[in-house]
């Protein structure tokens, strides 16, 4: 006979002993640190945990059995049952998984149970193992040494579940692993003891055992898995402490990011402080940490301010001065065993730089610094009581500049922001503390000042030779137009004298600008005129007071008509009609162009849509209108709702329209190029940069200024411009339009020109499209053919 546990020491591989040993320890460890992070997960990952925790003890529990067994070599061929291996697999894993499961759901007691049924899943995984040992003999069992093998594994395995579950450290875990080891070692061992092998020749291996070989191949695939469920333990262990640390370093971190400073206190000395405070303070956060809040905050008391009543302070720092703060204290419940309490200090100096800039920006302008409309009328109501008190007089001077408009569009609106400024600073330099200056929006200016005299008329004409002084070089020109009013001579409230003073200004820009006009009682008829035809205007469209009239536009060589121009008139009920020259400036700077362009863009291309023949139709449009976000839908709105065809529309416009916004316009004109919307530059020539502007946009049609054509016969000038026009649109391959002819020598000379294109008083006067059936409604192949 040949006891196993006798021959241990001397038949045995060193390397599969070593091995056995290091497996059972990573499978100990990993197993506790699962089983630890299943019970604090919790939930429905707290059965996953569970789970990977029995598959990692229930292998490592296999595998150092087996690898146990292989490393003794008794001299006798062996193999392995392959279903009784098997089985000691599932019994090693199902067995630990259930004992995991009662650990995990608490106690001691619990603990303890869950670890005995795991020192009998190592005894039912080892005799199961040990029933599959197939040798040539007969294996003899020592019931005692079973029995106390069996009491091992389960006392041990209580033991280490109880003291790894209840440690809260890790060397507490690191103790319930090595007692796991010494249960499934101490049961293998003794387990061992108890067996003895009887040889037999007659016995025989069966051919279904499994070799020693492949036995050995799937420990060491159990192995690599405890190994990886070993580094997933070790993993977690690793997560759990960055997380602890983690959590300290978020709590100090959320204090220190607070934008107010925070102090914990206890009876008025600083147990704790934020970087805030600190940076308050002047001093580092550990040298505040035992110092009397009082030194910083005196005066402070622990009624002083609550969460919602907090009090304004002034803090003291370490370098000296005062700091303003707002100082809010709450009560700790639950901070040690004294009282303490917290103080939360908010730095007002921001606060107090915006109130005071907030304060300033109410009463000035925040372009030029000087008072504005709200200040200044504050300052002219007070001015005016004192005036009635003294019996005095004072004057308001209302400045505009000319052309602004112009000064912005050419040069961009910071040359026009630095104008402002600079106007501001040499008219402000002109005058004395009496007097005051502001601005009331845009290029509007007005000036305060006390009227001695002729006092106020000179103050203007100071300020208009100034700035005819200065040098063109410096940048645009600065040109403005003055107008006058005196309190109590021209008005008696503080309405009347503004307004009669722009009624002055209006009446100097009239009469030529860069002037000055002193308000008198005919100036007033005037403004009301004005704002009578303004509101008249507003409501033209909805009265009916707006016709469209059609110019022909008409083949110079064949005579024949190719489209119209549609032109507004307005049809005053008490002024008459009244010229477009003096409404459509009204109707641009009022916003009014918006409402009458629509509707004569809507009126023209509903009446071309009627034309039998398919003549085309040309629209002025405004710069206003271009600019509109909602232009292109609107026109290609219009174009659906009427049924005209887009290649027989042309929208008409000035170069002036360009320069405002130059790539808005641009995108204006590409998306009504896309609809199939002909481009036509108007009144070209009269505008600013015409040759860059044809080339950057896409323009069909090029429209010579009338001004260009009058007299062109006898003009040596304007013909060379005319020529030069038409040589460029035949370069360009842009058909030209001659605007103006009125003459039949103006007519012969755009003939000999090559001019293919011509409108004009002697081609067609404006006219309702009755007028011209002939043309619309008339036959013609012939006609039709030389539409353009």
């Amino acid at each position: 006979m040949l006891t196993v546990v006798g021959c241990f020491v001397g038949e045995h591989n060193l390397w599969l002993v070593a091995l056995a040993a290091l497996v059972c320890t990573l499978a100990s460890v990993a197993a506790i640190e699962l089983l630890t992070h299943a019970v604090r997960a919790g939930g429905r990952s707290r059965y996953t945990w569970l789970a990977v925790a029995a598959v990692a003890g229930g292998s490592g529990i296999w595998a150092t059995h087996f690898l146990a067994m292989l490393a003794y070599a008794p001299g006798l061929p062996s193999g392995y049952g392959v279903g009784l291996t098997l089985l000691s697999y599932v019994d090693a894993v199902a067995i630990t998984g259930l004992a995991f499961a009662l650990a995990s759901t608490g106690g001691r007691i619990r603990a303890a149970i869950g670890g005995a049924v795991a020192g009998g899943g190592i005894a039912a995984m080892h005799y199961t193992g040990m029933a599959a040992y197939q040798v040539p003999g007969h294996l003899v069992w020592n019931p005692a040494v079973v029995a106390l093998s069996v009491v091992i594994g389960s006392a041990l395995g209580a033991a280490a579940l109880v003291v790894g579950l209840s440690a809260a450290a890790y060397r507490g875990r690191a103790l319930g692993a090595g007692l796991l080891m010494l249960a499934i070692c101490g049961h293998h061992f003794t387990g061992m003891g108890a067996v003895t092998v009887q040889p037999d020749p007659a016995v025989a291996i069966p051919e279904s055992a499994i070799r020693t070989e492949w036995l050995a191949t799937a420990v060491a695939l159990a192995s690599c898995l405890i190994l990886l469920l070993a580094g997933a333990a070790l993993a977690l262990d690793l997560r759990e402490r960055k997380r602890t640390a983690f959590e300290r370093e978020r709590l100090r971190s959320l204090a220190n990011a607070a934008v107010e400073g925070l102090v914990v206190c206890r009876s008025g000395q600083i147990v704790s402080a934020n970087e805030a405070f600190a940076r308050l303070t002047g001093l580092d956060t550990a040298a505040l940490v035992g110092t009397r809040l009082s030194v910083y905050l005196p005066g402070l008391t622990a009624a002083a301010g609550t969460a919602d009543h907090p009090i304004e302070a002034e803090l003291v720092p370490s370098g000296g001065g005062l700091v303003p703060v707002e100082v809010i204290l709450r009560p700790l419940a639950e901070y040690g065993r004294e009282p303490h309490y917290a103080v939360a200090v908010r730095d007002l100096r921001a606060r107090r730089r915006a109130e005071s800039q907030i304060q300033y920006l109410a009463h000035h302008d925040a372009l030029t610094g000087l008072a504005n409309r709200t200040s200044f009328h504050a300052r002219i109501e007070r001015e005016m009581r004192a005036a009635d008190a003294l019996g005095t007089r004072l004057a308001v001077l209302c400045l505009d500049l000319d052309r602004f408009k112009e000064v912005n569009d050419l040069f961009g609106h910071a040359a026009g922001d630095a104008m402002l400024r600079d106007l501001a600073l040499r008219v402000g330099g002109l005058l004395d503390g009496t007097q005051l200056m502001a601005r009331l929006g845009g290029d509007e200016f007005a000036i305060l000042t006390p009227q001695t005299g002729d006092s106020a008329e000179r103050l203007a004409e100071r300020i208009l030779a100034t700035l005819a002084a200065v040098p063109a070089a410096s940048g645009p020109v600065i040109a403005t137009s003055i107008g006058v009013a005196v309190y109590p001579d021209d008005a008696e409230d503080q309405r009347a004298l503004l307004s009669y003073a722009d009624a002055a200004l209006y009446r100097a820009k009239a009469e030529g600008r860069g002037t000055c006009r002193r308000y008198d009682a005919s100036m007033g008829a005037q403004i009301r005129d004005r704002r009578m035809l303004e509101h008249d205007l507003r409501q033209a469209v909805s009265r009916g007071e707006l016709e469209l009239v059609y110019q022909p536009q008409t083949q110079i060589e064949s005579g024949a008509v190719t489209g119209f121009e549609a032109l507004l008139r307005w049809h005053h009920p008490e002024r008459g009609d009244v010229s477009p020259s003096l409404f459509v400036p009204i109707a641009e700077e009022t916003g009014a162009i918006l409402e009458i362009g629509a509707w004569v863009l809507r009126e023209a291309c509903r009446a071309a849509a009627g034309w039998p023949q398919p003549l085309a139709i040309a629209v002025n449009v405004s710069a206003v209108q271009l600019h509109n976000p909602h232009f292109v839908q609107f026109v290609h709105g219009t174009l659906f709702e009427t049924g005209l065809k887009a290649e027989r529309l042309e929208i008409e416009i000035t170069e002036t329209a360009l320069i405002r916004d130059p790539a808005r316009a641009l995108l204006t004109l590409r998306q009504l190029k896309a609809l199939g919307v002909r481009i036509a530059m108007d009144d070209f020539g009269t505008g600013y940069s015409s040759l860059s502007n044809l080339r950057s946009f896409p323009f069909d049609r090029i429209k010579i200024d009338r001004s260009f054509i009058k007299a062109v016969h006898s003009n040596a000038q304007g013909a060379a411009i005319v020529r030069s026009v038409l040589g460029l649109g035949r370069g360009l391959g842009l058909a030209v339009v001659a605007e103006g002819v009125e003459t039949a020598e103006e007519l012969s000379f755009l003939a000999q020109e090559n001019c293919t294109l011509a409108q004009g008083y002697l081609l067609g006067r404006p006219a309702p499209i009755a007028r011209f059936a002939a043309h619309t409604h008339g036959p013609g192949p012939e006609r039709a053919a030389s539409v353009a």
